[in-house]
């Protein structure tokens, strides 16, 4: 091991949804020494390649962590994408820009989190966006990260049918999905300005914020593990032995990634550890709660006169199975054009895809060896109960409707993937669990929640159970999947534990 010559007072892993906004948050303070470790590269405010900028691409796979994960009983292998880059995942994503509901954090709140509250979470949300739409009550006009409204004059032909479609089937129409109702059809609010995706090293880490002395940004730096003075948090060492020295450690590589470090550092199930040879620190159930949406594609080739796809994002359908808890919408059914994503074709397509996105099955996170450079073993377990078996399908069932509707059957011109959609249900449901992908929305692999909890790794403030000067700030301490996209919620943990916990 060689020493770093940057002790620092806060030391962040990961400069993704969550890491890049601790760093310009914290750094505010100029007396305090930030240093921020990216496993990719960094490309600071001005040199990020067009394929990263252009909001119509979705997926990178320069850009991308490789990660393969089991899907279900019937999709051994599938890709689970995330973004390696400053910025992380909202360098990649498909830019939706919509909050978790306040029902979500109304569950996080019945399991013990009685200050996530939407009450406590909604001033979180308006001060990280900048939006000239929607009502002041719910929305930020000054914040970092723009949010734009796509408006019917944006949509693509094939979006603007799916939702008339939807309208036609009963479905109320929703004007602004992070205003008070989620429960209907419309179009995504994006973190797109004129087809350019916002991600949070763009908006956060910024020339200004960048040049700020007491700011240090590093790109190529695979963080091994935390070390620890007795139960302390003392710093990192990286995958080539460097040590880094900080008063306080923050984790913020992402749901696999943070499990996977925390792993690696003792911190895990002592069982799982210790069969890898590595010291049991503390008995925490990491990786064990791991939550993610089955997502299901069915793409149609486009009509010849209906062949825009730019914007690729547009609209979504946000409903209720018929067998959703009361006030729950367990399904999303998403429009998008998935141009230049690795896993589908090209040329004039629109999906349909069907998210269970209040899952009730878990899934799991463990080492494969103690190589911090050997990806973890990810396995999603996705639709691993009956009742998310029959919810999903009845989504696919309602995707497949709306094609098959008048507003919308003029703008496709066949279904292209997969080759059938039988109507007999358990054909349909071996079609689909047999070509299940990643919504790409990985949460919970290390849950907020009490000391007494037996599902918690982590308190309210991100701080890890048991340990000093070590907080894990991610999508990875959601407590349970909630019904959204998660990066606008992301981004709003790391905006309010850097408040609750740096700025008081």
């Amino acid at each position: 091991m060689s020493n770093s010559v940057e002790p620092a007072d806060v030391l962040i892993v990961g400069g993704g949804s969550a890491g890049a906004v601790l760093a310009a948050r914290l750094s505010e303070n100029p007396a305090r020494r930030v240093v921020l470790l990216e496993a990719g590269p960094d490309y600071g405010p001005t040199r990020f390649p067009a394929a990263l900028l252009d909001a119509d691409r979705i997926a990178d796979l320069d850009h991308d962590w490789g990660y393969a994960s089991r899907g279900g009983r019937l999709s051994p292998e599938i890709a689970a994408l995330r973004g390696k880059v400053i910025g992380g995942s909202s360098a990649v994503n498909v830019g939706a820009a919509h909050r978790a509901r306040a029902r979500d954090f109304a569950r996080w709140a019945e399991q013990g989190l009685d200050d996530w509250t939407f009450a406590d979470v909604l001033p979180y949300f308006r001060a990280l966006e900048n939006t000239p739409t929607g009502h002041d009550e719910y929305h930020g006009r000054s914040g970092p990260m723009p949010v734009r409204q796509l408006a019917d004059s944006d949509l693509t032909p094939a979006h603007s049918a799916f939702v008339d479609a939807a309208v036609a089937r009963g479905h109320n129409r929703i004007a602004d999905f992070n205003g008070p109702e989620q429960h209907g059809v419309g179009a995504f609010a994006v973190n797109v300005v004129d087809g350019v995706r916002q991600n949070t090293a763009l908006v956060y880490l910024t020339a200004e914020v960048r040049a700020r002395p007491n700011l240090i940004v590093h790109g190529g730096v695979t963080v091994d593990r935390v070390l620890f003075r007795a139960t302390k948090a003392t710093g990192v060492v990286t995958a080539d032995g460097t040590v880094h020295h900080a008063d306080d450690v923050i984790l913020s590589a992402g749901t696999y990634g943070s499990a996977a470090i925390l792993l690696r550092s003792g911190i895990g199930p002592a069982g799982d550890l210790a069969a890898l040879g590595i010291e049991p620190r503390g008995d925490l159930p990491v990786g064990q709660h791991l939550q993610d949406h089955p997502f299901f594609h069915t793409i149609y080739t486009l009509a010849p006169a209906r062949t825009q796809t730019s914007p690729a994002l547009g609209a979504l359908l946000w409903t209720a199975s018929s067998e959703a808890a009361d006030g729950d919408l367990d399904l999303n059914i998403v429009a998008v054009h998935p141009n230049g994503a690795p896993f589908m074709p090209t040329g004039g397509i629109v999906a349909l895809s069907t998210a269970l996105v209040l899952p009730d099955a878990h899934g799991k996170l463990r080492l494969a060896s103690r190589d911090p450079l050997t990806q973890p073993l990810i396995d999603h377990n996705y639709l691993g109960t009956d009742r998310d078996r029959r919810r999903m399908l009845e989504g696919v069932k309602l995707a497949s409707d709306l094609a098959r509707h008048p507003a919308l059957t003029p703008s496709l011109a066949g279904l292209m993937i997969p080759h059938e959609l039988p109507d007999d249900a358990a054909q349909l449901m071996q079609v689909i669990e047999s070509n299940l992908a990643v919504y790409g929305h990985p949460t919970s692999t290390a849950p907020m929640g009490s000391a007494d909890s037996p599902r918690a790794v982590v308190d309210s403030r991100g701080a890890v159970h048991g340990f000093a000067a070590l907080r894990v700030v991610d999508a990875s301490i959601i407590p349970y999947a909630p019904s959204s996209v998660t990066n606008l919620t992301t981004i709003m943990l790391a905006e309010r534990v850097a408040h609750l916990v740096y700025t008081r």
